[in-house]
């Protein structure tokens, strides 16, 4: 927790003592304070205290740990695909999705000094999804880009360095947390820039709860290595009429033998679709599990 900018220290201490007050009302978020995680978590759950931790591991720690009941990671944004490692952490953090929310995002350029728009700057430091939401932004300018582990942390850090030729790519909140200038807002490079994170905690929903409402399900499956596995493991969603709204591949070890796929589809076991579907996948891979069934945020198709 010490890894936070000098800036931040002081808002994590007090942020975290709250937390640790009530750790059943907490939620953990990557990042400094100030960063679209913590807006993403006063937003998702406005009666849970956000508990600052400097990785997405520490964020799924605090809740395997007890010091707090739920983390909200972002999973995917719209401009920049999915958020690198995620993949990796929701499996082996042992938790459940629980829910899901959509935020949009807006960065600033912020800089110590006077706000003017045609200041130059050498560069600018900002988690990679940032930089690459604002990649033509950042080459139009010359300004370089520089990755921090977060957002609000690269504003914190632009603010310890007291360097005017630097700046950072942040949420607006951030300027005003850490004593910065915004010299431009909305940076980013395209306007309907959108990033979906989901919620976990150490326990699944109650699948009773869901029923009537529109569901999601996320599971990863990993093929066996024979021709034409992954079109045996997802012609049950076809034949049984369940969506599939998201189908990536990641490798796992180095053996590069087989893939293993993050998959999400409407609709939740104890749908007899869903379930025959799930039966047929299952049965053409070498693992399948499901990583959380929880209500929509937003409606698909």
């Amino acid at each position: 927790m010490r890894s936070f900018p000098g800036p931040a220290l002081a808002i994590v201490d007090r942020m975290r003592a709250v937390a640790a007050a009530e750790p059943a009302r907490a939620i953990a978020f990557q990042g400094s304070p100030g960063a679209n995680s913590h807006r993403a978590a006063s937003e998702a759950r406005p009666a849970l205290h956000p508990l600052p931790c400097f990785s997405f591991e520490d964020a799924l720690d605090a809740v395997k740990d007890g010091r707090a009941s739920q983390a909200i990671i972002p999973i995917e944004n719209s401009q920049h695909g999915r958020v690198a490692d995620i993949h990796f952490l929701l499996p082996e953090s042992g938790l459940h999705i629980i829910g899901e929310y959509f935020m949009p995002i807006h960065h600033a350029l912020m800089a110590l000094g006077a706000h003017d728009e045609g200041r130059s700057f050498e560069a600018a430091y900002s988690h990679p999804q940032a930089l690459g939401q604002s990649r033509h932004y950042l080459r139009k300018r010359g300004i370089v880009p520089l990755s921090h582990a977060d957002t609000a942390g690269a504003a914190a850090y632009v603010a310890e360095r007291g360097d005017h030729t630097i700046a950072a790519i942040a949420p607006a909140l951030a300027a005003e947390l850490y004593g910065l200038t915004i010299i431009e807002h909305n940076v980013e490079d395209s306007a309907d820039n959108m990033t979906r994170f989901v919620v976990l905690a150490a326990d699944p929903l109650d699948s009773a709860g869901l029923a009537g409402r529109p569901v999601m399900t996320t599971f990863i499956f990993e093929v066996k290595n024979i021709p034409a596995a992954l079109y045996k493991a997802l012609g049950g969603f076809a034949t049984n009429g369940v969506n599939m709204t998201k189908l990536e591949s990641y490798q796992q070890g180095t053996s590069f033998s087989a893939t293993t796929f993050y998959a999400d589809i409407m609709g939740a076991p104890g749908d007899p679709a869903v379930d025959r579907a799930m039966e047929e996948c299952a049965f053409h891979s070498k693992e399948l599990r499901i990583l959380g069934s929880y209500e929509q945020a937003r409606a698909r198709g």
